[in-house]
């Protein structure tokens, strides 16, 4: 009976984290094949000396794969795949992707974003596709080195609405093995969206201002924009059939208020250091196109995207 194959896409915080996990539990035997693909510096660093998790969860920081690629093209058979890239990787990745999957492999994109299942559903159209959203404290400390704090991570999963009979039983195994804590949900789009409120509109607004968390949250006419645009964000969703709690914006402020009050958001990071990539179209642009979609207007995201824009062209 050949192994589960197993394959992690992306070594950042968040693949680092998980990947390390499967890996730790599998790697090197067992009744999965654990593979990473990785690019440039963290490829060769990872081969030369394994992925690092500094982790409290782990006394043991080396964790090595059965097989390491510098490439998702040179994947061969894939049963689960992992999808840990960032929003502007997504569509290269799955376009090496495509030719790779089977009808009963399983894709587990564990990726910010409420558009994340559409765009992959619109290259590659074999195979299980579970909408999740992941919650991890974790990030690069240096290429091949993950570093996490807090709690341990976790992984929100569920359905695939193409697919619904399908129940990832295997999946739920092959976590429990590696010690990844998941929820599974027969609709997992309200836990997405309800995160999407959270980091769509604090990632717009710092990324506009340049400030930290703590002054949107404190600030009132800053704080009143992050509102208007989870408010926008609330009423597509509801359009699209995905009801979320009444008191949702009043829950993303207090979550808000729980992170030090000088802490950035990863699109405020990027924006501002000029890096070539960046998160805006994940947030802005997909509040914007499901607006349109479903005929709910969007004007401040519309707004704040528009300023964000001309922000790139002055740091270019």
């Amino acid at each position: 009976m050949r192994h589960i194959e197993i394959a992690v896409v992306g070594l950042g915080g968040v693949g680092g984290y998980f990947g390390f996990k499967l890996a730790h539990a599998f790697g090197r035997g067992g009744e999965a094949k654990v593979t990473f693909a990785a690019r440039r510096a963290t490829y060769e660093t990872v081969k030369e000396r394994g992925l690092v998790l500094l982790s409290p969860e782990h006394e043991i920081q080396v964790a090595r794969p059965d097989l390491l690629l510098s490439s998702v093209e040179a994947l061969t058979i894939v049963d689960l795949v992992l999808i840990c890239v960032k929003e502007y990787d997504l569509e290269q990745v799955c376009q090496q992707l495509k030719e790779k999957v089977t009808e009963r492999a399983v894709i587990l994109p564990l990726m910010n974003g409420v558009d994340i299942y559409d765009r992959i559903r619109k290259v590659i159209t074999k195979g299980i596709v579970l909408p999740a959203c992941v919650y991890v404290a974790s990030h690069i400390k240096e290429k091949g080195i993950v570093e996490h704090k807090g709690k341990p991570g976790l992984i929100v999963f569920g359905k695939d609405p193409a697919f619904p009979q399908f129940y990832p039983e295997k999946v739920m195994e092959l976590f429990q093995t590696a010690g990844i804590r998941y929820d599974y949900r027969e609709d997992p789009f309200p836990d997405i969206w309800a995160k999407f409120v959270f980091i769509a509109s604090f990632g717009l607004v710092t990324a506009r201002y340049n400030l930290p968390m703590g002054k949107v949250n404190e600030e009132e006419e800053l704080k009143e924009q992050a509102w208007s645009i989870m408010s926008e964000v609330v009423t597509v969703a509801g359009s699209k059939g995905v009801v979320l709690p009444d008191d949702i914006i009043d829950r993303t402020f207090r979550k808000a208020s729980s992170f030090p009050y000088h802490t950035p958001t990863s699109l405020q990071l990027d924006i501002h250091s000029g890096r070539p990539g960046n998160e805006l179209e994940l947030f802005a642009g997909a509040i914007l196109g499901y607006g349109e979609e479903v005929k709910v207007p969007t004007p401040e995201t519309r707004r704040i995207y528009e300023e964000i824009k001309k922000l790139e062209l002055r740091a270019k």
